[in-house]
Parts: C-alpha cells; structure tokens; sequence
C-alpha cells in the first residue's frame, strides 16, 4: 500500500511539474479605437499619409485607422452628414463602439457640425484638431465662391450655429494644436476650444503640422489616454 501511494505521489508531482511548464496562454493582441481622419480645404485622404505612419509605429493596424474624404466645395453640413454615415460603416466594419477624430484646418468645421448638430458626440471619444477652422479664418475671403468657405468666414451663420453653447460637450475628449505661423488660420487662435486641451506649438505652418511627427506623435498620445 505504501509502495502504491509512493508511486502516485510520483506521478502527482510529475503531472504537477509537467503543467507548471506549460506557457501560459498569449496575451490577446492590442487594440485601439479606429481613427478617423478628416482633411480640409482642397484636402484629401492623401493628407494623412505620414499620420497613418506615426500611428502605425505606435502600434495601430491598418485596420484601425480611416480617412473619410469628400467634396471641400459643398456645404461642411452635407459634409458632416456624410460624416456622420462614414462614423457608422467605420462602427460596423470594426465593432467598436466609438471612433476616435482627428481633424486638419477645415475638417473642424465638418467634425464640430457632425459632432455638435448630428448627435455625433455619443460616437467619438477623443477628438483631436490640427489647426482647426473651429472659429474660422479670414483667409477664407479668398475663396467665397464656395458655400465651404463662406461658411469658415468669421461671422458666418454656421460659425454663430456651431459654436452657440458648449464647445466641447460631452464626455468625447477635445484636444486641438495651433501656431502663430500657421498662416492659413487668421488669427490662429481660431483653432482653441473652450474645454479642451488647447496646445500651442511655437512655429508651424499650417501645411506642415500634416508632416509635423512630433505633432501627430503628441495627437497619438492624447487617444491614448
């Protein structure tokens, strides 16, 4: 009897060894919430090209990282509503629940609209905006041929509408980075929200945050909290 209880302690022990040796199961892989990029004036999804890059070093996946990209000629309403359909198909393809928004310069307008007069707030949970028209900006008496730009003129209707009331509702995350070199937002405090993390960045053209690394690394960083 001492004999058989000796041998199944043994074999106890080495069962007990043999799993302790197994590894333990992998960690799942991580994910983020899908990025969508938003370009402005005479932009495209070309714009986000060395964003796509900065994000992609930092872990992001093809998969996770969108450009909506329309008509800069139109109303930046009709552009929010086809906004608010591209969040949606992003939401569907991914199966998360919110997006993440970062914006250029007239894409703040069209992100402000869906999120502010589209019920889009309950669907982003950080939104971000790159030398954002937010206030617009007086170089858009340049172009008052197009609906989009009479829009972005201070003083406008849809300016008065889109920031009546709360400017960063919500609980969405506001964050916005701007510069005294821009030179395409006039004045560059245009770009500032109240309630968000407002991020002066001492000189950078207005073109050159869309290859700004340090910037769209700190972009990065501010989803990721």
């Amino acid at each position: 009897m001492r004999r058989i209880s000796a041998v199944l302690l043994a074999l106890l022990t080495a069962i007990g060894l043999t799993l302790a040796a197994q590894p333990a199961p992998a960690a799942a892989a991580a994910t983020h919430t899908p990025v969508v990029f938003v370009h402005g004036y005479t932009g495209s999804a070309s714009n986000w090209t060395t964003a796509r890059a900065v994000f992609a070093a930092g872990g992001y996946s093809s998969g996770e990282l969108f450009a909506y990209e329309y008509d800069w000629s139109r109303s930046n309403k009709t552009s929010a509503a086809g906004l608010a359909t591209y969040v949606q198909q992003v939401l569907a393809r991914t199966g998360a629940q919110r997006v993440d928004i970062v914006n250029h310069s007239m894409g703040g307008l069209v992100s402000d609209w869906y999120v502010k007069q589209l019920g889009g707030q309950r669907f982003v949970r950080h939104l971000a905006s790159i030398a954002g028209a937010n206030h617009g900006t007086t170089f858009a008496g340049a172009c008052l041929i197009n609906v989009s730009c009479i829009e972005m003129y201070p003083g406008s209707a849809f300016l008065g509408t889109v920031n009546a009331g709360d400017e960063s509702p919500g609980d969405t995350k506001y964050a916005t980075w701007y510069s005294p070199c821009d030179g395409v937002i006039l004045p560059y405090t245009s770009t500032i929200l109240s309630g968000a993390a407002n991020n002066l960045v001492v000189c950078q053209t207005h073109i050159g945050f869309l290859t700004d690394t340090l910037t769209l690394s700190a972009v990065a960083r501010f989803l990721a909290t």
